[in-house]
């Protein structure tokens, strides 16, 4: 059986959310091993928030779930990239996806 590998200091592994119909990334979290259990048990998103230390389920408030409909990992065995039928919004924001800003330099050149 194959399972991600999390890091030895923090516990925790990077998660990149896919939507499975749009291929479009989602977002980008981090799960330990009791909260990827806790996702492949439950099959919905659980995540572990770094900048409040806890738990979280993705959709608790907002109602937008995310469904698990695949799971794969890198060849490292320490990222997982977990395709989902996404029930709303990805970003706290409201936005689809959380990755919906270009980077802009100094000299106002957008990438």
């Amino acid at each position: 059986m194959i399972q991600p590998q999390f890091d030895a200091q923090t516990g925790l592994a990077p998660v990149i959310i896919v939507d499975q119909q749009t291929k479009q990334v989602l977002m980008m979290a981090y799960m330990n091993q009791m909260i990827f259990a806790k996702t492949m048990a439950t099959n919905q998103t659980w995540f572990w928030s770094r900048s409040r230390q806890s738990l979280w389920h993705k959709g608790e408030t907002s109602g937008n779930t995310q469904e698990v409909i695949n799971v794969l990992i890198d060849c490292d065995l320490d990222t997982l990239l977990i395709y989902v039928k996404a029930n709303g919004p990805a970003c706290h924001t409201n936005h689809e996806s959380c990755f919906f800003r270009n980077v802009e330099d100094a000299n106002g050149t957008i990438y």
